[in-house]
């Protein structure tokens, strides 16, 4: 038996609430595979992308795999790494489990090799996404299906939830001149599509070069809708990377995330990334009383003082590291109305109306076009235009991209 079992044991332990016995609402696909025996990849030789979010009742899909006789030839581990302990941006090395070569796509590739693909009868993906544009778990799935494509193999994508629900669509769709890693696809920021549906969506609408001829199979959920959010899954939360803990976090993440691009904090270096957000020079009772005046649904504002250290795995050097940082903290009171990109954006336009006139020429960074994946959005900003003008910019673009996407989608409401 292959040493790895161990591993995710552990993993288990660290990363994952108690397992409730009674039974979710929502069955996976990789649930759904593993109920069937692994059917598809009995007699194969195949490749895993995957990480651990890929979770089945309390196990990890390795794990049911390698007890049914069903063992991959070579996994490939996303960023943060196949355990997803490791801070965002740093490079991972390639390792092993066991017997079990694990090959890192954030590291010297971030798409597999033919050399790597080499012998495989097809290759599996199953990592649990958040539903925002920039997390890079979609590119990586983009990216492995080119190479499967490539190496004449078809593709599974054993499906999850979108926890942002599949009805909320939100945001700039991303500009053709600004495409990245962080960005690939031309899509909104809350796409609000699970991973199969875009994957059948970045094959059919060729986001990608010589996808015409991939085999693309789609092992769906059971019991999932549109109108569901995370909670109404019943699946426990499994972090999906160091500063994603929890789902309320990564419910905020597709709007306040995009504060990583300018010189504000966005709570990193604090055990709250993402429900803190500030600068040194704000006043954070008036802060506070700008964006609790603004009525955002779902969300109420605090003043709060919080100083970034560094924490390992988390944050190893947070912007205003040992500062004082005067700001707000986010509460959620209703997550089933929170609009996260809204709720960003206006965060940013009331963080940059609170700045003194000489730190506002130095706010934005020059990631912001690349992770917003428009240039309006900071010009936007500067001219400080509403909330509302900025998302009426998008709105035209947000109702095309759905007309779009309705040959794709799995699921109804």
């Amino acid at each position: 038996m292959y040493r790895i079992i161990p591993l995710f044991l552990s993993l288990l332990i660290l990363l994952v609430p108690a397992f409730d016995s009674r039974a979710a609402p929502v069955k996976t696909g990789a649930q759904v595979a593993a109920e069937e025996g692994f059917s598809l990849l009995k007699g194969k030789k195949f490749g895993l992308v995957t990480n651990a979010t890929a979770m089945v009742e309390g196990r990890h899909l390795i794990e049911l795999m390698l007890a049914s006789g069903t063992t991959p030839s070579i996994i490939f581990a996303p960023e943060h790494g196949l355990k997803g302990k490791v801070e965002d941006g740093v490079r991972i090395a390639d390792a092993s489990e066991g017997e079990i070569r694990v090959l890192s796509l954030y590291g010297e590739r971030k798409k597999p090799r033919p050399g790597d693909l080499a012998g495989l009868d097809l290759l599996v993906f199953d990592i649990q996404d958040i539903g925002a544009r920039f997390y890079t778990f979609i590119s990586t799935m983009g990216l492995a299906m080119q190479a499967a494509a490539e190496a004449g193999i078809p593709f599974v994508v054993l499906d999850r939830p979108n926890p942002l629900g599949g009805e909320y669509v939100s945001g700039f769709v991303r500009e053709s001149d600004l495409s990245s890693f962080t960005s690939l696809f031309p899509i909104p920021i809350a796409h609000g599509m699970t991973v199969g549906e875009l994957a059948r969506m970045i094959k059919g609408e060729a986001m990608l070069p010589g996808l015409d001829r991939l085999e693309l199979t789609v092992v769906r959920m059971k019991g999932w809708s549109r109108s569901m959010r995370w909670p109404d899954t019943g699946l426990p939360w499994v972090p999906t990377s160091p500063n994603i803990p929890d789902y309320e976090t990564s419910l905020l993440y597709a709007g306040v995330g995009l504060l990583e691009a300018t010189t504000a904090s966005e709570g990193r270096g604090t055990r709250e990334p993402f429900k803190l957000a500030g600068a040194p020079a704000i006043d954070a009772a008036r802060l506070a009383r700008n964006l609790n005046e603004r009525a955002l649904p779902g969300v109420h504002f605090e003043p709060a003082v919080f100083s970034p250290t560094a924490i390992p795995g988390m944050s190893s050097s947070p912007k205003f590291k040992g500062s004082r940082v005067a700001g707000v903290r986010i509460e959620i009171t209703d997550q089933s109305v929170l609009l996260p990109v809204e709720t960003g954006v206006s965060m940013m336009a009331a963080i940059y109306e609170s700045l003194p006139e000489a730190e506002k020429k130095t706010f934005f960074r020059k990631g912001l076009d690349l992770m917003a994946g428009t240039h309006l959005l900071q010009n936007s900003l500067e001219l400080q235009r509403s909330s509302e003008e900025i998302r009426n910019m998008w709105q035209g673009e947000v109702d095309a991209f759905r007309k779009t996407r309705k040959r794709y989608l799995i699921y109804s409401h």
